[in-house]
């Protein structure tokens, strides 16, 4: 009886171990069919998605679902989602062959969603057709991206410009499906420059939606003087990105703007170290945290979009302005030995952030060479090639482990010292591949407008020759883990796919549009009321003057217009606050809209064709400037396309080609007579306004927002409360004696009310403002 009571025990414990175990490996996972995939969705696990067409396959571990997406019938760690993102990544980058990982370091020249033409970024073919041609649909992958992402390996695609929301959705599937269905199953991670422009004449409509929510430029934010309207725009616009598949954001620019001139100034925030290190610190948290179901960990996950601080370490110190996207501009100067101020907005704003996520997972260096700053290997080359800048400071000092990418085109040739994108600056001797091994031994990680991995297999085989295979491999799984990290915190290795009616609803939408508006109403600056001129009266009748707009080539070459006389600003709006009239004899005021001055680049083939070295001043005022004031001999110089080294342009003179916005302000003054004339600035860099200002009665800056937002001020409906993140000058003299890389070290202009145009400083309808905001920076 015993032995029997013994066996029954035994039978029911073996029969409840049994349940236990069935119960514990039962289906925790439910599936539902999308349009071209499928999406599991995991009980208190991760959200998965797989295409229908990539062979993928689901593998099953207690209960709970995974792809298998290297196709062997087993879950490795990388398909796993329960495991660390450090760890998947050390996994899969265990797995990849260098031909693999060598693809893995590169980042797509640009790429339009479709790509209709040429251009500087290279001819796009559909089926060996040109897409017009070709019958393809707009969300088609063209002959060339399916061969960088087969052949080449390439998983980071920069997108620009997309057809529309839905095309850039329906793209991104096509793209992730096909790479899944390759190699590993590796995603990809598309990234964009920044791409919430506004529309100057579009009109605000709270419940209208759009292509993207609409902000002012990054100056434009930080004259909001407020982190957390920039916060607020990385959350929003990292949702709209992600909605359009992408997982990278190549921002924000975080360059200290101390030289007034340079061409990249109105990317940045302005030129204080403290308020740069807060604007960076809100944008990159708004970036890169997701929160509540998004989350995966840590801060990351599905809303999340890494953010690819720019430019180490500043590219704002530019000799004279010059850009280095060209030769003639590729040498950043610090005659105020002032790099720490530079350095304030990444290592005290970027790398220390407030949210989860903790520091920027992307950092790009600029193009320029940061003349003389290496003292212990002494090389002069760009900052990507700058073992100093790269491994010793970058790397090394401040402890960065997060992927470095190289600026676009850095290891192309450069045929002529005006040449767009070529800018292999310091590094011009070596041969292609040996650029790429120089970069690569720095400390870099990827290249950016790189889409043959040709060059970097042969880096490695320079490595292997001189330190062995086991140290090169070593080397390239350091990047591989750096790159994969990124994309696992995405939640890309777990669904890349987007529901495009989703898409619809959110990019754009009424509440993103809003928030977009307040800040371009946030960020207007009032700089003069004379006689509390401003507001407008009710029923006011008021003159616009049609302004000059010169003919345009366009970015790149495209998008250019003819010259041409035309109103500045969307009448139609105009007439929803006033009353317009042609006739300023009768007219109550007058708007003059006019842009800050274009001063050139400082480059002139025509000064070389006239016998000189080509260099000439960047003017930002609109009458002609001749440079009295300039330095004997450059700070730096000297480039393998040329046979001088001193680069300066003392007393050669030049004027801004709109300079007719000047006379357009003046001759609008002559016909209004005492009557009030507002001039309203779209602002790109600091100006000199002692050209005008005495014939201005209200000033109002604007930097790059809707025509109706400056109405909305001008009309009172809104309160101007913005303030000037950067100086503007009382002449090019001061302009030519600040030093280029010190914040803050010149005159400026004191206006007819007795203010001074410094930075913080903004007016409301009170007059000057002195409130939290100002005592904090200023």
């Amino acid at each position: 009886m015993k032995k029997k009571q013994v066996l029954n025990r035994t039978f029911f414990s073996v029969a409840l171990l049994a349940l236990i175990l069935l119960s514990s490996c039962s289906k925790k996972w439910t599936l539902e069919e999308k349009e071209g995939y499928n999406v599991v969705k995991n009980e208190g696990g991760q959200t998965l998605g797989y295409s229908l067409q990539s062979g993928v396959t689901l593998l099953e571990d207690k209960g709970y679902a995974f792809k298998d997406l290297n196709r062997n019938a087993q879950l490795d760690k990388y398909e796993d989602w329960r495991l660390p993102f450090e760890e998947r990544a050390q996994d899969l980058a265990a797995q990849m062959s260098i031909e693999q990982i060598a693809g893995l370091m590169l980042y797509s020249a640009h790429q339009s969603i479709p790509s209709r033409g040429g251009g500087p970024f290279g001819r796009a073919t559909y089926n060996g057709k040109s897409f017009d041609e070709s019958g393809a649909i707009s969300s088609n992958l063209s002959d060339q991206q399916i061969k960088f992402l087969r052949e080449d390996n390439l998983r980071h695609v920069l997108i620009t410009t997309v057809e529309s929301p839905v095309v850039a959705a329906k793209w991104n599937n096509n793209m992730q499906s096909f790479v899944e269905g390759i190699g590993l199953g590796i995603p990809g991670n598309n990234s964009s420059d920044p791409r919430h422009r506004t529309s100057a004449d579009a009109e605000f409509n709270a419940g209208a939606g759009g292509t993207i929510s609409m902000w002012p430029t990054s100056l434009g934010l930080a004259a909001s003087f407020n982190p957390e309207v920039v916060k607020t725009f990385g959350d929003i616009a990292s949702k709209e990105y992600r909605a359009l598949g992408i997982a990278t954001a190549l921002s924000p620019q975080i360059d200290l703007a101390t030289e007034p001139r340079w061409g990249r100034f109105n990317g940045t925030f302005g030129e204080d170290p403290q308020l740069d290190r807060d604007m960076a610190r809100a944008y990159v948290d708004g970036f890169q945290t997701s929160e509540g179901s998004a989350e995966i960990a840590g801060g990351w996950g599905f809303t999340s979009v890494n953010a690819m601080v720019k430019h180490w370490p500043s590219g704002g110190p530019e000799e004279g302005g010059r850009d280095a996207h060209f030769a003639y501009g590729k040498y950043a100067v610090y005659p105020g030995n002032n790099l720490s101020d530079h350095l304030i907005p990444f290592t005290e704003g970027a790398f220390k952030l407030n949210g989860a996520t903790g520091c920027a997972s992307a950092v790009m260096p600029y193009y320029t060479i940061s003349d003389k700053l290496d003292k212990v290997y002494n090389e002069n080359v760009g900052n990507s090639y700058s073992t100093y800048l790269i491994k010793d400071l970058l790397r090394g000092e401040y402890g960065y482990e997060g992927v470095i990418c190289t600026d676009w085109g850095i290891t192309k040739d450069n045929p002529a010292i005006n040449s767009f994108g070529t800018t292999s600056w310091g590094a011009e001797h070596l041969t292609v591949a040996e650029r790429h091994y120089k970069i690569i031994m720095a400390g870099v990680d990827q290249f950016g407008g790189n889409n043959d991995k040709g060059p970097v297999i042969e880096a490695y085989d320079m490595g292997v020759e001189e330190f062995g295979e086991e140290f090169m491999r070593k080397r390239f799984e350091q990047s591989a883990v750096r790159l994969l990290r990124n994309i696992f915190r995405a939640g890309l290795f777990e669904n890349p796919y987007l529901d495009v009616a989703e898409t619809e609803k959110i990019v754009g939408n009424p509440e993103f549009m809003a928030a977009g508006y307040d800040a371009q109403l946030k960020s207007v600056v009032l700089l003069k009321n004379k006689d509390n001129t401003l507001p407008l009266k009710e029923k006011a009748l008021v003159y616009v003057p049609k302004r000059f707009f010169p003919a345009s080539t366009g970015m790149f070459g495209f998008g250019g217009s003819e010259a041409k006389w035309d109103y500045p600003v969307n009448l139609d709006i105009v007439k929803k606050y006033a009353t317009i009239t042609d006739n300023p004899a009768e007219a109550d005021y007058a708007l003059v809209y006019i842009e800050s001055p274009d001063g050139g680049s400082g480059y002139s083939p025509d000064d070389v064709k006239a016998g000189g070295n080509g260099y000439v001043p960047i003017t930002l005022q609109y009458k002609a400037y001749k440079a009295v004031d300039a330095r004997e001999v450059s700070i730096a110089g000297g480039d393998p396309l040329e046979d001088f080294t001193n680069r300066s342009y003392k007393n050669k003179t030049v004027t801004a080609t709109n300079t007719t916005d000047l006379d357009l302000v003046l001759d609008t003054k002559k016909a209004m007579g005492d009557k009030p004339v507002i001039v309203v600035v779209n602002v790109s860099k600091p100006m000199v306004f002692a050209e005008f200002e005495k014939a201005a009665d209200g000033i109002l800056v604007s930097f790059g927002v809707q025509g109706q937002a400056i109405l909305d001020i001008i009309s009172g409906k809104a309160e101007p409360m913005g303030l000037l993140p950067f100086q503007m000058p009382a002449n090019m003299k001061t302009v030519e004696e600040q030093f280029e890389d010190v914040p803050r070290d010149m005159e400026c202009h004191i206006d007819a009310e007795g203010n001074t145009y410094d930075f913080a400083y903004g007016m409301n309808w009170s007059g000057v403002i002195n409130d939290e905001r100002v005592k904090t920076y200023k």
